[in-house]
């Protein structure tokens, strides 16, 4: 479960990160101006940064407000079973017991049909995303870490 966890959240900022690097970023699509009002943070700031620097600049109350989103998500999984609250006469959480993390929420609004293949495509995918996720913060974090000239 961890590595699947691990895999999934490597896709997604390796997706973003893209999207950083190619200029697809908030400033051209979101209708506010200001990622924080309070701190003076312009989306379009962020957006001239490089990916490392513009999370350097997020203020603690957003980093605050992605750890409470990913704890919800983490304690729904601990004690949640099949969609529905599941906790034993014991008060274990179903999440805590022996092969009881497997990164299945249950959310499959398409009713796409989950096959050996899907599940081992996506591992898969995870771990080359784990790959280029650490590539590129190597690259921007380190001068001269990565040997080839890349365009981005």
């Amino acid at each position: 479960a961890a590595e699947l966890k691990h895999g999934r959240s490597a896709m997604i900022a390796t997706v973003g990160y893209a999207f950083h690097k190619f200029g697809w970023t908030l400033d051209n699509i979101s209708p506010h101006e200001y990622l924080s009002v309070t701190e003076g943070i312009k989306f379009a700031d962020l957006a001239a940064m490089t990916p490392l620097d513009a999370m350097r600049s997020v203020p603690a109350e957003g980093w605050t407000q992605m750890f409470c989103a990913i704890a919800l998500v983490e304690l729904y999984e601990l004690t949640h079973k099949d969609g529905k609250w599941a906790m034993d006469e014991g008060g274990v959480a179903p999440g805590l017991r022996p092969g009881g993390l497997t990164g299945d929420l249950g959310w499959n609004p398409l009713s796409i049909a989950i096959t050996e293949r899907r599940r081992l495509s996506e591992l898969q995918n995870g771990r080359a995303a784990m790959f280029a996720i650490c590539a590129w913060v190597a690259a921007d974090a380190v001068q001269g870490s990565v040997p080839l000239n890349l365009p981005w």
